[in-house]
């Protein structure tokens, strides 16, 4: 897969990229997202200085007007793009990829998105035509930027007024050594903080909670403690994951019914113009495609509409803005909020989630008593990753395979394909930013669920 994807530019720097082509990027961004001020921003990755260098050198001699928001989360450079009205920004980040890792995330005014189908695209041609190298002339580019004073502390005082109050919770933070680390000992006083020094080597775990080895080392330390619960971020911040009072993972899409109840509930949150806090049943909550139905169920028995979406940032935050949803959530654990500008906080979400423990704790229950009724509902495979040269024919082989299995009663096509029956539900789709066709299984019983994705993964290998 190339540097180009589908909601950012990421790769291995060095191999799929490098400063030339950073340069590059930067020259071309002003001529496709239009506007004259840029925000940039970075994490800690051992690469992100370099690479900073080289993209506000190329935006610089396209003609912008360069702020810096320094070390930063990416979530901080959506907030600032909105909040102070740039016309366009940059976060260097690769999210939860590998140390050797680097990438662009993109947004232009009010903190909207900028993937491949709507300006990468234009970008990634400009690029191919550009032939420009990036010079040693200036070894720093703190002549051609001006950094955004007092960024961090304007970002905390804003999390904290919408803040839930967890002040009951015994509970442990894993910053991953990423960037969540600059803010996690003022908005989490009192809990354990595990790994939350800034380093890019990543040296104690992955920085992606997807994978159960990065969440080992929370899990243990929880079960250890007998704390309540433990949250972990991934390198960029912009995802918050959760294990409960076990150390057992909660999948995060059955958070989304959570994260609606607490933003719903809160003093400090403010729905879109035309709707009210009182009247739950007409509010909107996003959820990607890949969504457990027992999630889905709790919305509409909550009282919100729930809106089907396809998975990534740069399709949820605008729908979410185009229905005037209150909020959202994806399985991979972005969680996005109007009151964020549509945007995705891996630090509000989990401070609203962590209200709702609090609530239960309050109330006589554990975490996982809390989750019982979203969770117990479905059998859930999680999402299965597969390496095939021929993803289009694979999915037609899932298809083919399905039909047997049982009567479908609906369909979704607008990522991959999500297939419903009433004895359960399929996902099946290409990931738009790693090598792998995805499948997803939900079913009534633990057995139908071994049956099911045993036919479809044999579906998938088949030669």
């Amino acid at each position: 897969m190339g540097f180009f994807k589908a909601y950012d530019m990421r790769g291995t720097f060095a191999a799929d990229f490098d400063l030339d082509t950073v340069y590059r990027v930067g020259l071309a961004l002003p001529k496709v997202v239009k506007g004259n001020r840029w925000l940039v921003g970075r994490d800690c990755r051992t690469t992100s200085d370099a690479v900073h260098d080289a993209l506000v050198k190329g935006l610089a001699e396209a003609g912008a007007e360069v702020s810096d928001l320094g070390l930063c989360t990416t979530p901080m450079v959506y907030y600032f793009t909105a909040a102070d009205g740039f016309d366009g920004s940059v976060m260097i980040t690769a999210s939860h990829n590998p140390p050797s890792d680097n990438g662009l995330k993109v947004s232009k005014a009010t903190a909207l998105p900028v993937g491949y189908a709507n300006g990468l695209n234009e970008v990634e041609k400009l690029v191919g035509q550009d032939e420009r190298r990036v010079t040693s002339d200036e070894s720093s580019a703190s002549h051609v930027s001006r950094p955004v004073s007092g960024a961090l502390d304007r970002y905390v005082a804003w999390q904290k007024e919408r803040c839930g109050d967890f002040s009951g919770l015994r509970f442990a933070v894993d910053c991953s050594n990423g960037m969540s680390s600059l803010f996690a000992r003022e908005m989490f006083p009192g809990a354990v903080l595990l790994n939350d020094t800034p380093d890019g080597t990543f040296p104690n775990h992955s920085p992606n909670p997807l994978k159960s080895d990065a969440r080992e080392q929370l899990a243990k330390v929880v079960r250890e403690k007998r704390l309540d619960c433990g949250v972990i971020f991934d390198g960029d911040a912009d995802r918050a994951m959760f294990v409960d009072e076990k150390g057992e993972f909660v999948q995060p899409d059955y958070l989304v019914p959570i994260v609606a109840r607490a933003t719903l509930g809160h003093p400090a949150t403010q729905p879109p113009n035309h709707l009210t806090t009182q009247l739950p049943n007409h509010l909107k909550i996003i959820h990607d495609v890949r969504t457990s139905r027992g999630a889905i169920e709790t919305l509409r028995e909550d009282g919100f509409e729930p809106v089907m979406v396809p998975v990534g940032h740069a399709f949820a935050k605008p729908i979410l803005r185009e229905c005037g949803a209150l909020c959202g959530g994806e399985l991979a654990g972005h969680y996005y909020f109007s009151e964020f500008f549509g945007c995705d906080s891996g630090l509000l979400a989990a401070t609203r989630i962590l209200s709702e423990v609090a609530k239960a704790k309050a109330a006589g229950k554990t975490f996982s008593e809390m989750m019982k009724p979203i969770v117990s509902r479905y059998a859930n495979s999680g999402e299965l990753n597969f390496r095939v040269e021929d993803k289009d024919a694979a999915i037609a082989r899932v298809l083919a395979a399905a039909a047997k299995l049982a009567r479908e009663t609906g369909r979704s096509e607008m990522d991959g394909v999500r297939l419903e029956f009433d004895e359960g539900w399929i996902s099946v789709r290409k990931s738009n930013t790693e090598p792998y066709l995805r499948l997803l299984v939900e079913c009534r019983t633990k057995d139908m669920l071994e049956k099911w994705v045993k036919i479809l993964s044999e579906a998938i290998e088949a030669k």
